[in-house]
C-alpha cells in the first residue's frame, strides 16, 4: 500500500518590495522547529515577485507521513 502523506505551507517574512529582514532570520528557526515536529522539510518557495524581482515571502513546504 503506498504511503500518504500531509503537507503544510508556512509562509513568512511577506514584505512588499521583498522579504523581510525578519523573514529571512527566522526560516532556519521555523525548519528546526517543523522538524523536532516531525515535518520534513520539502521545499522553499521564493516567487520573484516584489520589488527589482526579489522574493516577496518565503513558503516553506514541509510533509510528513500520515499515520
Amino acid at each position: 500500500m503506498p504511503r500518504q502523506f500531509e503537507y503544510k505551507f508556512v509562509r513568512l517574512g511577506e514584505g512588499i518590495l521583498g522579504v523581510r529582514k525578519a523573514g529571512k532570520e527566522k526560516y532556519q528557526e521555523a525548519i528546526h522547529k517543523h522538524a523536532a515536529e516531525g515535518w520534513r522539510l520539502v521545499q522553499v518557495f521564493a516567487p520573484g515577485i516584489g520589488g527589482y524581482g526579489a522574493a516577496k515571502y518565503y513558503e516553506l513546504i514541509f510533509e510528513r507521513p500520515v499515520a
